[in-house]
């Protein structure tokens, strides 16, 4: 088995993984952290990541339909010689085939570095990179506030700052879910930190500059969508697109907090919403309320669905012109407000049908195209 540990994956990417394993697979339900990973592992084989020749980047698509073009690119020599690196970007096809064709051939002076979405264990692409002995298969999970520590002060050292105990575990309550949108907030807040002319970070700091504590209004837009209040949702996502805010923010924000919310309630199977509400680490009273609602309304099992589609809605946004990213955010938003909304018809109605056939025929509701579309799908329907 060449499947990474969690304890060993840090310590592995900083010192580089053996050269002669071609293959290496990076998967999760992290897409921030997968991303950051997989673009050091391909940039840090080559000597000159600027030169496409060098690094080469491919959909996985592109390989589902032209398998041996991955053989191909790894048999190709550099223009100017030396290593190459081939990245494979996520792909909502089965490309399993290609690795599978590339891990049975010779391969010298290549590495390629499949970047994945959060797969199940008996996925092709991930049975066959943990089998292999040619493949390293490294899983990339949430960050727990450990990891989130050291990431800051490291993160933090690297632009010549120090921070406080006390900022330093504020900050770490207010991150995790995404490594890339934890990162845009550290680095945010060290630019704060710089321009105010200090060296050392403080709890003041963090308060005046990280999006997600107190009060902030970016949560008001994701416990919109969990609390199914739709119209909230399309006036809020309006606001936040004429200031300029990144689609990817918004959802993987979205992201973040769906997997707090299926944390907490695997963490306290017995409990109920009260009592899991008062476990949520740094949640602010005002939204005391709405979070309990949340762990009432979301189950377990379609808080697993609603992750992985907001995982294909970030990956989808990243390949996205702006115009159709901030679409596709929006249309994500929505369709998890659509499903906390129909629950709550459903259980206010005392009946347990599913909510497909149910949500169209409730009283007062218009139902748009989009909507009806999102009835069917395995997040509204489960």
């Amino acid at each position: 088995m060449t499947a990474v540990k969690a304890g060993e994956i840090e310590g592995l990417i900083r010192r580089g993984p053996d050269p002669r394993i071609p293959v290496i697979l990076v998967f999760g339900p992290d897409t921030g952290l997968v991303t950051e990973r997989a673009r050091k592992l391909a940039e840090d084989f080559v000597d000159d990541p600027a030169d496409p020749f060098a690094l080469v980047r491919i959909d996985g698509d592109a390989l589902a339909s032209d398998p041996g073009r991955l053989c191909d690119e790894a048999g190709t020599l550099g223009l100017f010689g030396g290593r190459r690196s081939i990245w494979v970007r996520p792909g909502t096809r089965n490309y399993a085939p290609a690795v599978e064709a590339v891990l049975g051939a010779a391969v010298a002076d290549a590495r390629i570095v499949v970047e994945a979405g959060d797969l199940a264990k008996n996925n092709p692409l991930r049975t066959l990179c943990e089998r292999s002995p040619k493949a390293l298969a490294i899983p990339c999970y949430a960050d727990d506030e450990r990891t989130l520590s050291d990431l800051i002060e490291r993160t933090l050292q690297e632009r010549g700052l120090r921070i406080d105990r006390a900022a330093r575990e504020v900050l770490a309550r207010s991150l995790g879910g995404d490594r890339r949108a934890s990162l845009m907030e550290i680095e945010k807040l060290a630019l704060y930190a710089a321009g105010e002319g200090d060296r050392t970070v403080t709890l003041e700091h963090v308060e005046a500059v990280t999006s997600d504590v107190a009060a902030s209004v970016l949560n008001t837009l994701i416990d919109a969508a969990f609390d199914g209040r739709r119209d909230a949702v399309e006036r809020d996502y309006r606001r936040f697109r004429h200031e300029g805010l990144d689609p990817g923010v918004v959802l993987s924000s979205a992201l973040r907090h769906a997997l707090t919310l299926l944390t907490t309630r695997l963490d306290n199977p017995d409990k109920t919403p009260a009592m899991m509400v008062a476990t949520w680490r740094g949640l602010h009273f005002k939204r005391r309320a709405s979070i309990e609602g949340q762990l009432g309304a979301w189950p377990a099992g379609t808080l697993r669905q609603a992750v992985a589609a907001l995982q294909e809605a970030i990956l989808a946004c990243r390949r996205a012109q702006p115009d159709l990213a901030h679409a596709l955010a929006s249309a994500a938003l929505l369709r998890v407000a659509d499903r906390a909304w129909a629950a709550s018809r459903v259980r206010a109605a005392g009946v347990t049908p599913s909510i497909r056939a149910a949500c169209p025929r409730v009283p007062g509701r218009t139902v748009s195209s989009f909507t009806r579309i999102s009835l069917e799908s395995p997040l509204i329907a489960a």
